[in-house]
């Protein structure tokens, strides 16, 4: 008998291309569209609300004799918890995403060595483009999501019978500019009268 949460779980979506089966003269060319369950996967795995629509297009182009660059377009349909009030919104992503992926990479071997190609990495054995599509989408996303209206109030606490601190009280240099300002007159003054 088949476990039943176990058979609600989708796996992550994959859509594995070989490195070693890429062609070394022509671009190879790729469109991930994730089904509306994989796509429910890729949305749980980022925390997001849903995912409505989702695409990843482009090419895998041979770059010299083993290396290869990874182009592609993103778009997506979001809908993330807001950062205040974890009500809903929806946004429209279109990204344009570049991968350079190095037959020979060597990675620095001392922290202070300088990379050649910042957006160098390894070829791996399989170049996984649904992965590759999940990563993109969630570097795409926007951090702090906010929705019509919400906004975060200001906290003040203090001990009863105590007057709260404000986030006003708490700037030390905002009175400087003006008594500045006050000293600099004052010394204009003082100069045009001797």
């Amino acid at each position: 008998m088949s476990d039943p949460v176990a058979s609600n779980t989708a796996a992550f979506p994959t859509m594995p291309l070989r490195s070693r089966e890429l062609s070394a003269r022509k671009p190879t060319r790729f469109a991930f569209r994730p089904t509306a369950e994989e796509r429910r996967v890729i949305a749980d795995s980022l925390g997001l609300i849903d995912l409505p629509k989702f695409g990843f297009s482009g090419e895998i182009t041979p770059r010299g004799r083993a290396d290869f660059v990874l182009s592609a377009d993103l778009w997506a349909d979001v809908v993330q918890p807001c950062s205040v009030t974890l009500a809903p919104v929806p946004a429209h992503l279109e990204e344009r995403v570049r991968r350079q992926f190095e037959a020979d990479f060597h990675a620095p071997e001392t922290e202070e060595a300088e990379m050649v190609d910042d957006e160098a990495e390894p070829l791996p054995e399989v170049l996984d483009i649904a992965a590759i599509a999940a990563e993109a989408l969630a570097l795409a996303l926007p951090l702090y999501p906010r929705a019509a209206g919400a906004e975060l109030g200001e906290a003040v606490f203090a001990d009863q019978g105590v007057a709260p601190l404000a986030a006003a009280d708490l700037k030390p240099f905002a009175g400087l500019a003006g008594l500045a300002e006050k000293l600099k007159n004052r010394d204009s003054g003082s100069s045009s009268e001797g």
